[in-house]
């Protein structure tokens, strides 16, 4: 008999950004494949919501702002005694930042915001868990990017700028952690029908989604599918990559 290896029996699984969206869809679907789920947000409500949806003890479940460096270290710090391990981060956290803005009309306190939940947390986030991966010797790390990391969106320089880094950061890692048996990837979703979606201006939606030959927006649900994948077992010789889930916009 051979094993499942996209299951997750006996494993913990981090997800950060797990409130809403592709984050709570991607953690009821992994809780349903066997991991512990431990799940972080900033959105007190819609943790607490989801906490009850799957009857998560206090312990799995942790209020944190990505953009707080401090707060990071000691969220993670604090499951890795509470659980003895992390086999899996997937981080969700994002912001959109300004859209339909253009550059030489930038806030830029707005700007540094939105690097600092995009890119700066989800490097913090890497570097907490890579010691207790090393150890174990496994580990799988999901950062969500966005096709605007790899084709950009006009109006909306901060969010290109954070998540082009992001994948830019991926890359360099997955080179430095492979020996290590950690696996770490990007998602690059188009446009998700999500409450993050909710403040983009009609403008720039629409634009978006002209470009997806599909012709329409993704949801989350199956934007979770990939991300499952992504941080199983299964996904076992792909390191560095960038997944595309975008209806077709970008192939590459």
């Amino acid at each position: 008999m051979t094993s499942d290896a996209t299951l997750f029996t006996g494993q913990v699984v981090v997800l950060v950004g797990a409130s809403n969206g592709i984050g709570r869809a991607a953690a009821s679907l992994i809780a349903s494949r066997g991991a512990k789920i431990v799940i972080a947000d900033m959105n007190a409500d819609g943790l607490a919501e989801l906490a009850t949806e799957l009857k998560l003890p206090a312990n799995q479940v942790h209020l944190l702002d990505v953009s707080d460096q401090s707060a990071v270290t000691n969220v993670i710090a604090n499951i890795i005694k509470d659980h003895g391990r992390i086999d899996a981060l997937i981080n969700s956290a994002g912001i959109v930042g300004q859209t339909n803005v253009k550059i030489e009309d930038l806030d830029w306190s707005n700007f540094e915001k939105t690097m600092q939940v995009n890119l700066y947390g989800a490097i913090w986030l890497t570097q907490q868990v890579i010691p207790q991966m090393k150890t174990q010797a496994y580990g799988r790390i999901v950062h969500l990017s966005s096709i605007a990391g790899k084709e950009g969106n006009p109006g909306m320089a901060s969010y290109n700028t954070s998540k082009a880094g992001l994948i830019g950061f991926v890359k360099g890692a997955a080179k430095e952690l492979a020996a290590d048996g950690i696996i770490i990837n990007a998602l690059a979703p188009a446009v998700i029908s999500t409450p993050m979606n909710s403040n983009t201006s009609e403008e720039t939606l629409k634009y978006m989604i002209s470009r997806i030959p599909l012709g329409r927006t993704g949801q989350a649900s199956e934007v979770a599918e990939i991300i499952a994948f992504m941080a199983s077992p299964a996904c076992s010789f792909t390191t560095g990559f960038t997944f595309d889930i975008s209806g077709g916009r970008a192939t590459y």
